[in-house]
């Protein structure tokens, strides 16, 4: 078995043996504390930087139609992310950037760490130290998140260019025109 593979199984060795209530429990709570945590880092990002030179920027109209537009279409991705290795983190960050509401997020994020537990107490570490030991480690993990990066951003551009054809050019930061 590869070193990367063993890792991975190494990360529930403690869970083996366990009952799978417990280690459904167990799972529920980690994958619940680290969404939570990676969305309150994005909020303390976007807090600190409200308080420099981009607030003006972040308080403009493009952002608050950003916002808008996560609260009102972001749940259901925040809720399928958790079905997804890697890209579940980026959404809950995104989600703390936007100032989703804390109230709206944690409904989202719920059901997504049901069945993010569901699957890793069943046969989802399992799946994971396979797929790894049959994609020779993590360089597979990272070239695909790197792609699924750059897509989000390429149609998030070309989105954006189609909705508003005259774009502005970004409000100068210093104040001085």
């Amino acid at each position: 078995m590869p070193v990367v593979a063993e890792r991975i199984r190494a990360v529930p060795s403690w869970l083996e043996g366990c009952p799978f209530l417990i280690t459904f429990a167990v799972l529920f709570g980690i994958v619940l504390l680290r969404a939570q945590a990676t969305y309150w880092a994005g909020r303390g990002v976007i807090s600190g930087a409200l308080h420099t030179r981009l607030a003006a920027w972040l308080r403009g109209p493009r952002l608050t139609r950003a916002i808008d537009a996560m609260n009102r279409w972001g749940l259901p991705v925040v809720t399928l992310s958790f079905l997804t290795v890697g890209f579940q983190t980026a959404v809950n960050a995104a989600a703390g950037l936007t100032r989703m509401r804390w109230g709206r997020y944690t409904l989202a994020m719920v059901p997504g760490c049901l069945a993010w537990a569901a699957i890793y107490a069943t046969v989802g570490l399992a799946a994971v130290a396979a797929w790894l030991h049959l994609t020779d480690g993590w360089r597979w993990v990272v070239i695909g998140g790197i792609l699924l990066v750059l897509a989000a951003v390429l149609a998030a551009i070309r989105l954006r260019h189609r909705r508003d054809p005259a774009v502005e050019p970004a409000p100068d930061p210093v104040g001085t025109a």
